[in-house]
Protein backbone atom coordinates (compact mmCIF):
# COMPACT_ATOMS: atom_id res chain seq x y z
CA UNK A 1 0.00 0.00 0.00
CA UNK A 2 1.57 3.18 -1.21
CA UNK A 3 1.96 6.13 1.61
CA UNK A 4 -1.11 8.33 1.42
CA UNK A 5 -0.42 12.01 1.40
CA UNK A 6 -2.52 14.92 1.64
CA UNK A 7 -0.89 18.49 0.59
CA UNK A 8 -1.83 21.45 2.24
CA UNK A 9 -0.08 24.92 0.96
CA UNK A 10 -1.63 28.20 0.40
CA UNK A 11 0.07 28.72 -3.24
CA UNK A 12 -1.37 26.12 -6.54
CA UNK A 13 1.71 26.12 -7.96
CA UNK A 14 3.62 24.68 -4.90
CA UNK A 15 0.72 22.23 -4.47
CA UNK A 16 0.91 21.13 -8.18
CA UNK A 17 4.77 20.90 -8.21
CA UNK A 18 4.88 18.79 -5.07
CA UNK A 19 1.67 16.46 -6.83
CA UNK A 20 3.59 16.14 -9.54
CA UNK A 21 6.96 14.85 -8.39
CA UNK A 22 5.79 12.78 -5.23
CA UNK A 23 3.59 11.10 -8.30
CA UNK A 24 6.82 9.60 -9.95
CA UNK A 25 7.31 7.25 -6.60
CA UNK A 26 4.80 4.53 -6.48
CA UNK A 27 4.89 4.39 -2.93
CA UNK A 28 3.43 7.50 -2.41
CA UNK A 29 -0.14 8.77 -3.08
CA UNK A 30 -1.36 12.31 -3.11
CA UNK A 31 -4.97 11.76 -2.05
CA UNK A 32 -5.72 15.37 -0.80
CA UNK A 33 -5.20 18.85 -1.54
CA UNK A 34 -5.82 22.07 0.94
CA UNK A 35 -5.45 25.47 0.37
CA UNK A 36 -5.94 26.42 4.01
CA UNK A 37 -5.56 25.03 7.32
CA UNK A 38 -8.97 24.23 7.73
CA UNK A 39 -9.33 23.00 4.39
CA UNK A 40 -6.56 20.40 5.26
CA UNK A 41 -8.23 19.55 9.04
CA UNK A 42 -11.43 18.93 7.16
CA UNK A 43 -9.70 16.67 4.41
CA UNK A 44 -7.51 14.73 7.22
CA UNK A 45 -11.21 13.82 8.63
CA UNK A 46 -12.07 12.51 5.20
CA UNK A 47 -9.59 10.85 3.86
CA UNK A 48 -7.39 10.03 7.08
CA UNK A 49 -4.04 10.35 5.39
CA UNK A 50 -1.06 8.73 6.40
CA UNK A 51 1.19 12.22 6.05
CA UNK A 52 0.12 15.75 5.55
CA UNK A 53 2.57 17.96 4.14
CA UNK A 54 1.69 21.06 5.92
CA UNK A 55 2.73 25.23 5.48
CA UNK A 56 3.23 27.18 8.57
CA UNK A 57 1.80 30.31 7.05
CA UNK A 58 -1.77 30.11 5.33
CA UNK A 59 -4.92 31.55 5.66
CA UNK A 60 -8.38 30.90 7.65
CA UNK A 61 -6.44 29.03 9.99
CA UNK A 62 -2.60 29.09 10.20
CA UNK A 63 -0.29 25.24 9.75
CA UNK A 64 0.80 25.25 13.25
CA UNK A 65 -2.91 25.61 14.80
CA UNK A 66 -4.05 22.84 11.79
CA UNK A 67 -0.97 20.80 12.74
CA UNK A 68 -2.05 20.73 16.53
CA UNK A 69 -5.77 19.71 15.39
CA UNK A 70 -4.77 17.01 13.16
CA UNK A 71 -2.23 15.47 15.68
CA UNK A 72 -5.21 15.64 18.71
CA UNK A 73 -8.29 14.42 16.44
CA UNK A 74 -6.21 11.98 13.99
CA UNK A 75 -3.16 10.41 16.49
CA UNK A 76 -2.71 8.08 13.57
CA UNK A 77 -1.54 10.53 11.12
CA UNK A 78 1.46 12.45 11.13
CA UNK A 79 2.52 15.77 10.17
CA UNK A 80 5.54 17.55 8.75
CA UNK A 81 5.79 21.28 8.77
CA UNK A 82 6.87 22.14 4.90
CA UNK A 83 7.84 26.11 5.13
CA UNK A 84 9.70 29.12 3.85
CA UNK A 85 10.72 30.01 7.03
CA UNK A 86 13.50 28.82 9.39
CA UNK A 87 12.24 31.00 12.71
CA UNK A 88 12.02 29.66 16.12
CA UNK A 89 8.36 31.06 16.59
CA UNK A 90 7.81 28.42 13.46
CA UNK A 91 9.73 26.09 14.44
CA UNK A 92 8.95 25.50 18.10
CA UNK A 93 5.15 25.88 17.38
CA UNK A 94 5.24 22.94 14.84
CA UNK A 95 7.11 20.67 17.13
CA UNK A 96 4.83 21.35 20.09
CA UNK A 97 2.01 21.16 18.38
CA UNK A 98 2.62 17.76 17.50
CA UNK A 99 5.23 17.69 13.84
CA UNK A 100 7.10 14.78 13.13
CA UNK A 101 9.32 16.77 10.86
CA UNK A 102 9.90 19.93 9.58
CA UNK A 103 11.31 21.05 6.53
CA UNK A 104 12.65 23.76 4.38
CA UNK A 105 11.17 24.59 1.01
CA UNK A 106 14.15 24.38 -0.70
CA UNK A 107 14.95 20.60 0.42
CA UNK A 108 15.57 18.62 -2.35
CA UNK A 109 12.93 16.13 -4.01
CA UNK A 110 15.04 12.54 -2.84
CA UNK A 111 15.45 14.24 0.94
CA UNK A 112 11.51 15.15 1.11
CA UNK A 113 10.58 11.80 -0.17
CA UNK A 114 12.75 10.29 2.44
CA UNK A 115 11.12 11.95 5.27
CA UNK A 116 7.72 11.63 4.11
CA UNK A 117 8.85 7.73 4.34
CA UNK A 118 9.73 8.19 7.48
CA UNK A 119 7.42 9.88 9.15
CA UNK A 120 5.11 7.20 7.97
CA UNK A 121 7.04 4.62 9.84
CA UNK A 122 7.15 6.86 12.81
CA UNK A 123 10.89 7.95 12.63
CA UNK A 124 11.80 11.50 13.81
CA UNK A 125 13.99 13.04 11.21
CA UNK A 126 15.13 17.33 12.07
CA UNK A 127 17.62 19.59 9.80
CA UNK A 128 20.24 20.03 12.16
CA UNK A 129 19.52 23.30 11.81
CA UNK A 130 16.07 22.56 13.34
CA UNK A 131 17.44 20.49 15.80
CA UNK A 132 19.39 23.36 17.29
CA UNK A 133 16.48 25.45 17.50
CA UNK A 134 14.06 22.65 19.27
CA UNK A 135 16.93 21.60 21.64
CA UNK A 136 16.63 25.04 22.91
CA UNK A 137 13.94 26.25 23.01
CA UNK A 138 11.62 23.14 23.47
CA UNK A 139 11.59 22.39 27.56
CA UNK A 140 10.92 19.11 28.72
CA UNK A 141 7.90 18.53 30.69
CA UNK A 142 8.57 19.97 34.37
CA UNK A 143 7.04 16.57 36.33
CA UNK A 144 6.27 13.76 33.73
CA UNK A 145 4.65 10.47 35.07
CA UNK A 146 7.26 7.74 36.02
CA UNK A 147 8.34 5.47 32.32
CA UNK A 148 8.36 2.13 32.49
CA UNK A 149 11.48 0.37 31.97
CA UNK A 150 9.89 -0.85 28.28
CA UNK A 151 8.78 2.59 27.54
CA UNK A 152 12.74 3.78 28.33
CA UNK A 153 13.88 1.51 25.76
CA UNK A 154 11.59 2.38 23.42
CA UNK A 155 12.30 5.85 23.92
CA UNK A 156 15.71 5.62 23.97
CA UNK A 157 15.87 4.07 20.06
CA UNK A 158 12.85 6.80 19.18
CA UNK A 159 14.85 9.50 20.08
CA UNK A 160 17.99 7.62 18.17
CA UNK A 161 15.67 7.92 14.90
CA UNK A 162 14.75 4.36 14.88
CA UNK A 163 11.70 3.74 12.98
CA UNK A 164 8.83 1.26 14.72
CA UNK A 165 9.72 -1.60 12.75
CA UNK A 166 13.36 -1.07 13.58
CA UNK A 167 12.25 -0.57 17.61
CA UNK A 168 10.17 -3.86 17.19
CA UNK A 169 12.99 -6.01 15.63
CA UNK A 170 15.81 -4.44 18.15
CA UNK A 171 13.04 -5.38 21.04
CA UNK A 172 11.50 -8.49 19.81
CA UNK A 173 8.47 -7.13 19.74
CA UNK A 174 5.29 -6.38 17.63
CA UNK A 175 5.11 -3.18 15.46
CA UNK A 176 1.54 -2.97 16.94
CA UNK A 177 3.08 -2.83 20.85
CA UNK A 178 5.60 -0.25 19.44
CA UNK A 179 2.91 1.88 18.75
CA UNK A 180 1.09 1.79 22.01
CA UNK A 181 4.57 2.17 23.89
CA UNK A 182 5.02 5.49 21.87
CA UNK A 183 1.28 6.66 22.50
CA UNK A 184 1.76 5.65 26.87
CA UNK A 185 5.22 7.81 26.20
CA UNK A 186 3.73 10.54 25.02
CA UNK A 187 0.24 10.57 27.18
CA UNK A 188 2.61 10.44 30.54
CA UNK A 189 5.48 13.11 29.00
CA UNK A 190 2.65 15.29 28.21
CA UNK A 191 3.41 15.98 24.70
CA UNK A 192 2.19 15.88 21.14
CA UNK A 193 4.77 14.27 18.97
CA UNK A 194 7.32 11.55 19.13
CA UNK A 195 10.16 14.71 17.83
CA UNK A 196 9.03 16.27 21.51
CA UNK A 197 9.60 13.00 23.33
CA UNK A 198 12.73 12.87 21.57
CA UNK A 199 13.06 15.97 22.30
CA UNK A 200 13.16 14.90 26.19
CA UNK A 201 15.49 12.21 25.81
CA UNK A 202 18.32 14.47 24.57
CA UNK A 203 17.23 16.56 27.29
CA UNK A 204 17.88 14.20 30.14
CA UNK A 205 20.53 12.39 28.57
CA UNK A 206 18.79 9.53 27.47
CA UNK A 207 20.39 9.32 23.70
CA UNK A 208 21.48 12.06 21.55
CA UNK A 209 18.91 13.86 19.30
CA UNK A 210 19.13 11.84 15.70
CA UNK A 211 19.40 14.55 12.89
CA UNK A 212 19.20 14.20 9.18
Amino acid sequence: MPIRIIIADDHSVVRQGLKMFLGLDEDLEVIGEAANGEEALKLAHELKPDVVLMDMLMPVMDGITATGRIRTELPDTEVIALTSVLEDNSVVGAVKAGAIGYLLKDTDSDELRRAIKAAAAGQVQLSPAAAARLVREVRAPDSPQQLTEREVDVLRLLAGGKANKEIAMALTIGEKTVKTHVSNILMKLGVQSRTQAALYAAQIGLAPLETA
